[in-house]
């Protein structure tokens, strides 16, 4: 059976422009959905906004945010105390929320955003000056480059770093 090369050859190019198409799907995805959340709660968003961006819940595990819940009349240099039902409710929602993914081992949980492998290594690229930024004032401000944080959307499409 002698090999027909012209249908090889066209099975061939079949096959390559389908292992491109698919190479190219997987290459467009940066991963941008991982920077969305579309999480909500009434109550987090007003408690946990009225002074910050309400951090996603996907941000922490569930263990650094129990750990930030319970010492909230110590949040960072404020008071950030909540009646019980408040603290439940917000605990419970960040607990269901939180990342699953694998997370460096420690004694104790973080308790910064900043601290995290995935912020550091997303941020790497940010010169020290734009932290030192007076419009950006702290690594923590989130909405002072994510143009839409405050809708859990942290894609680099909506980053504007101010100058």
């Amino acid at each position: 059976m002698a090999l027909d090369f012209t249908n090889f050859a066209r099975v061939f190019a079949v096959a390559m422009l389908l292992m491109a198409a698919a190479m190219s799907v997987a290459y467009a995805d940066d991963d941008d959905d991982d920077y969305k959340f579309n999480v909500n709660n009434a109550t987090w968003k007003s408690e946990c906004g009225a002074c910050h961006v309400a951090y996603p819940p996907g941000l922490l595990p569930a263990e650094s945010w129990r750990a930030i819940m319970s010492g909230l009349a110590r949040h960072f240099g404020s008071d950030a105390s909540l009646d019980a039902a408040s603290a439940h409710e917000i605990t419970a929602f960040l607990e269901k929320n939180a990342d699953t993914g694998k997370h460096e081992l420690s004694d104790k949980p973080l308790l910064r955003i900043t601290e995290t492998r995935r912020f550091k290594s997303e941020h790497s690229e940010v010169a020290a000056r734009h932290w030192k930024n007076p419009r950006v004032k702290s690594r923590a401000n989130c909405g002072a480059c994510h143009t839409t944080a405050d809708s859990g959307d942290f894609s680099e499409d909506n980053v504007k770093i101010p100058r």
